[in-house]
């Protein structure tokens, strides 16, 4: 079994044509995607157009939730998120409020966005220093919270990364396909940064007993998602979309 992993598109319709072409050339079995689709100030309704031509096991992410649950209030101050809703419509968001928490695959594969409890909890980084630094494996495990499968996926931190534990699972992060820096303010201030601007997103396959993973990252129009960005005044998304660091 062949599997791409996709995550944090953040409606980057750009980044995520080019990783679905990427993947098609690596003839994957399946697409999986993390969650953090349609939130951003780029193509939210675009991508949720390219994402429905293809079959794609696709779970909820915090920022997802973060668009159906948006009260007046929260949407008339947040330019952004007017922005989103009012390029949606009524049919995303209905597919948005229908997606699950998480994914059971098979006996081998767990999908989540966060960790197993909490899309909002970052299952391999700690950020306490403003920047992401590796659990420990006891941490993870921890936060795990029993959950056994083999391969566990995650999204997310924005971070590529694959840890083996000592139990043996092997937890892959893909990283963004659409967002290569950002800055948040939860639970701390803290900057995740990947110093490109490539999408990202990962490949993992099975061979016998064994997870081979293999990070990608591939290149895109960049200033087609810039120009959109400009548009809606958003410059510190053109910086991290353009550098993939913190302003």
């Amino acid at each position: 079994m062949k599997i791409a992993v996709l995550s944090d598109i953040h409606s980057n319709v750009f980044a995520l044509e080019a990783v679905i072409a990427d993947a098609k050339k690596h003839s994957v079995d399946l697409m999986v995607n993390l969650g953090d689709i349609l939130y951003g100030p780029i193509a939210p309704k675009a991508t949720f157009d390219l994402l429905m031509q293809h079959e794609i096991v696709t779970i909820c992410g915090n920022q997802d939730r973060q668009i159906f649950e948006a009260t007046k209030a929260e949407i008339d101050s947040n330019s952004t998120m007017k922005f989103i809703i009012d390029d949606l419509g009524a049919e995303p968001i209905s597919w948005m409020k229908s997606l699950p928490f998480d994914v059971q695959l098979n006996d081998d594969v767990y999908l989540c966005h966060g960790t197993p409890d909490n899309d909002l909890v970052y299952l391999l980084e700690n950020v306490e220093l403003g920047y992401a630094c590796l659990r420990s494996d006891s941490e993870i495990i921890t936060l795990l919270n029993g959950q056994g499968s083999k391969l566990i996926c995650c999204g997310h931190t924005h971070t590529p990364r694959a840890v083996t534990l000592t139990t043996g699972q092997i937890i892959v992060n893909p990283g963004s396909v659409g967002l290569q820096a950002y800055t948040d303010d939860e639970p701390i201030i803290h900057s995740m940064e990947n110093f490109n601007a490539m999408a990202s997103y990962s490949i993992v396959e099975k061979t016998g007993d064994n997870w081979s993973v293999l990070h990608i990252k591939v290149p895109y129009d960049v200033g087609l998602a810039v120009t959109e960005c400009d548009k809606r005044e958003r410059m510190d998304w053109v910086h991290f979309l353009t550098t993939g660091r913190k302003v």
